[in-house]
C-alpha cells in the first residue's frame, strides 16, 4: 500500500433525540411542556497540518466516527453537541467520494478545512411545538442521522522541483547532497517507494522544496512498475531536473535513456511535457562517463536544454545546477493542473420532488420524496402523536390530492416509512 493514497470511512455522529417533557412543580396539577432538543451530532472535518507530508496516520484505521449529540431532557435541557472529529491531513492532500470517484476537495494552505461528513441535527424538544391551538404537544423529533462516506485521500506532493529520471540514476543522492532530506538509498529498483522531499537553500535567505520522485520506466504512464503512482507526484511542480546516469555503467545509453522518460510524462499528460527541464548528467565522478559527458550534452543543448555535468556523491557542479533552478523558478508562476475528473459533465436533475407516489404492486403504494425522507427520520414511530404529526405535514404538501390523482381506491396500502396504513378518503 502507498503512504500517499489511503481509503477510509468517516461516520459521523448522529443528532440527539428531543424530548417529550411537562413541567411539575408544587400546586401545579400540569405544566407547559418544556422538552429540550437533542444536540447536534459532530461532523468529520479534514484539515490541512502544515508539519505533515505524507498519510502514513490513515493506513491502518478503517473507519472513522464523530461523537453523537445527547438527547434532551426535562426542563427546556438541551442535550450537549457532539464533539467534531478532526482529521490532520498534509498539505497537497485531494479529497475524492471512493464510491463515486467524485473529487471533493483540494486542501493546499495550512489549516484549510474541509467538513468530509456532517453531524447529524438534534430533534427538537416537544417545547418547541407549543402554540395557541395545540399547550400540550405530546411529541418531539428524533435526531437526523449523520452522513457516511466513503474516502480516498491522495497526496499529490507540494514542491516546486521534481527530479525525474531512471531508477539508480543518482536522484535520491542529489536531494541528499542539496536539501537536509535523508532519503533511503539502496542500488535497486525503486528503492523509493514514496517521495522524499527537502528544503533546498541558494542565494540569500532563498530557498525551494524539492521533490525526489521514485524512477520511471517504460510504461509507466500504464501502470508499469508502479509508474502512474509515483508520476501524479510531479503534477503540482513548477519545474523538472531531468536526472541521467552519463556513465552508461548500467548498460543503456544516456541519450536513449532521456528520450524514454520524457516519452512517458508526455503520454501521462500534457501538463508534465509542457514543464521546464533542466538536465543533471550525474556520475561525472566515474571514469566510464568522460567518453560521454560532451556528446550527451551537445545534442541536448543543440534541443535546447540547459544541461549540468555533476556529482551527486562528492558535490561537484551541484551548487551551479541548484542557483540555475533558484533563477529559474523566480520566473515562473504555478499553472493548474487540468482535472480530468473534474472536467466530467455529470447531468444530475435539478430538483427532487417534495412528495409523491410510486406504485409498489398490487393494491400498495408508497409515499416518496424530500419531505418524506426527513419526516420519516425525525418521527418516532412508537408515539402515536409523533405519526399524526407527520401526516398532518404531508396532506398539508398535498398527500391526499397525489393520492387521489394516482387513484388509491378505498381499503388499499399505503406505506409511508416503516408503516403501512389502510387508505380511506
Amino acid at each position: 500500500m502507498f503512504i500517499d493514497e489511503v481509503e477510509f470511512t468517516v461516520k459521523a455522529g448522529n443528532g440527539g433525540n428531543g424530548v417529550v417533557s411537562f413541567r411539575r412543580e408544587k400546586y401545579i396539577d400540569m405544566g407547559g411542556p418544556d422538552g429540550g432538543d437533542g444536540g447536534d451530532g459532530g461532523s468529520i472535518i479534514l484539515e490541512v497540518d502544515e508539519g505533515m507530508n505524507t498519510l502514513a496516520d490513515f493506513r491502518y484505521n478503517n473507519i472513522y466516527q464523530a461523537e453523537k449529540g445527547k438527547n434532551g431532557s426535562g426542563k427546556n435541557q438541551h442535550g450537549k453537541n457532539g464533539e467534531d472529529l478532526i482529521l490532520k491531513v498534509p498539505p497537497g492532500t485531494a479529497v475524492y467520494n471512493a464510491d463515486t470517484d467524485e473529487f471533493l476537495a483540494d486542501l493546499k494552505e495550512g489549516q484549510e478545512r474541509f467538513t468530509a461528513a456532517e453531524g447529524g441535527r438534534g430533534g427538537k424538544g416537544n417545547a418547541k411545538f407549543k402554540k395557541s391551538t395545540r399547550k400540550a404537544p405530546k411529541f418531539a423529533e428524533k435526531g437526523k442521522k449523520g452522513k457516511k462516506h466513503k474516502l480516498r485521500l491522495e497526496l499529490k506532493v507540494l514542491a516546486d522541483v521534481g527530479l525525474v529520471g531512471y531508477p539508480n540514476v543518482g536522484k535520491s543522492t542529489l536531494i541528499s547532497q542539496v536539501s537536509h532530506a535523508e532519503p533511503k538509498i539502496a542500488s535497486y529498483h525503486f528503492t523509493t517507494l514514496h517521495p522524499n522531499l527537502g528544503v533546498v537553500s541558494y542565494g540569500e535567505y532563498q530557498s525551494f522544496v524539492m521533490a525526489d520522485i521514485p524512477g520511471i520506466i517504460e510504461g509507466a504512464h500504464k501502470g508499469t512498475g508502479l509508474g502512474d503512482e509515483f508520476l501524479k507526484h510531479l503534477e503540482r511542480t513548477k519545474l523538472l531536473v531531468h536526472v541521467i546516469d552519463v556513465s552508461g555503467i548500467e548498460g543503456r545509453d544516456p541519450l536513449e535513456d532521456f528520450e524514454k522518460i520524457n516519452y512517458e510524462l508526455k503520454q501521462y499528460n500534457n501538463y508534465l511535457s509542457s514543464l521546464t527541464q533542466v538536465v543533471a548528467l550525474n556520475k561525472i565522478d566515474l571514469s566510464v562517463a568522460e567518453k560521454n559527458i560532451e556528446r550527451v550534452k551537445r545534442e541536448l543543448n543543440k534541443k535546447g536544454y540547459e544541461v549540468f555535468p555533476i556529482s551527486a556523491v562528492t558535490g561537484e557542479g551541484t551548487k551551479r545546477l541548484v542557483y540555475r533552478i533558484g533563477q529559474l523558478l523566480e520566473d515562473l508562476t504555478e499553472v493548474e493542473v487540468e482535472n480530468e475528473k473534474e472536467e466530467e459533465i455529470v447531468i444530475k436533475p435539478d430538483f427532487k420532488e417534495e412528495l409523491y407516489i410510486k406504485k409498489a404492486g398490487k393494491g400498495r403504494y408508497e409515499v416518496l420524496g424530500t419531505v418524506v425522507d426527513d419526516f420519516v427520520e425525525k418521527t418516532d414511530f412508537n408515539n402515536e402523536a409523533a405519526v399524526q404529526r407527520m401526516l398532518r405535514v404531508l396532506k398539508h404538501h398535498n398527500l391526499n390530492k397525489k393520492l387521489k390523482e394516482e387513484n388509491v381506491k378505498e381499503k388499499e396500502t399505503v406505506v409511508i416509512g416503516p408503516m403501512e396504513f389502510e387508505y380511506i378518503e
